[in-house]
């Protein structure tokens, strides 16, 4: 596996370097005994470009070498190359980084570019369409937000936690809109999801003091 990522890591220069000893033995030896040497060189060149380094992201992801990361995204030089299901991936990533800078601007672009290219997993596009809803929420946009959020339950969401927090949004969109019936639905479904985390539940618990008293 190692030798594997080491491979891909050094892929572009070890195409170069093939290229360049492929046409060396084409002038001195001819070209069929430098056929390999180019099949090896456009092979690695293409598979730069088309399919990136992504697969390396993995492991300092998981340890939280955020820098790491970045320096490996920073490494493709030409996003839109990227085969259509990676580039996404690509963009959530980028996007998701953005959002832990707390650079919104940019996280909803970067999502946006990955929603509009769709996800190769329906679980990954409902987890990015439920963050473009909370920032759309974020900036006042309930419109925006109801219609990504709704997007991001029909996907399916990862995890019962986020689910949670789906939903909630959805009674918040709802009781805004003073549709009451609609808000205590969406609050049944946030509750049904067990969610733990403390302010998912602080939440919950706030709004259940008084979804009781509204009509519908």
């Amino acid at each position: 596996m190692k030798f594997y990522n080491l491979l891909i890591k050094y892929r572009f220069w070890l195409g170069l370097l093939a290229i360049v000893l492929a046409v060396t033995v084409n002038v001195t030896a001819g070209f069929w005994p430098a056929f390999l040497l180019y099949f090896l060189g456009v092979i690695a060149l293409f598979s730069h470009f088309f399919i990136g380094p992504l697969r390396l992201i993995q492991e300092p992801m998981e340890q939280g070498r955020v820098e790491e990361v970045e320096k490996i995204l920073n490494s493709v030089w030409f996003p839109n190359l990227l085969y259509k299901p990676i580039r996404s991936t690509y963009f959530t990533i980028k996007g998701n980084l953005a959002m832990m800078s707390q650079d919104f601007e940019t996280a909803e672009k970067h999502l946006k570019k990955s929603s509009e290219l769709g996800s190769p997993m329906p679980e990954a596009e409902g987890a990015n369409k439920l963050q473009l809803g909370m920032m759309a929420m974020q900036k006042g946009d309930l419109k925006g937000g109801e219609s990504y959020i709704r997007q991001a339950i029909r996907a399916g969401i990862p995890d019962k936690e986020s689910e949670a927090v789906a939903y909630l949004s959805m009674c918040q969109i709802f009781m805004n809109k003073r549709e009451f019936r609609a808000a205590k639905d969406f609050f049944r479904k946030a509750k049904a999801c067990k969610p733990t985390t403390k302010e998912v539940v602080s939440q919950i618990k706030e709004i259940e003091k008084y979804i009781s008293r509204m009509p519908g």
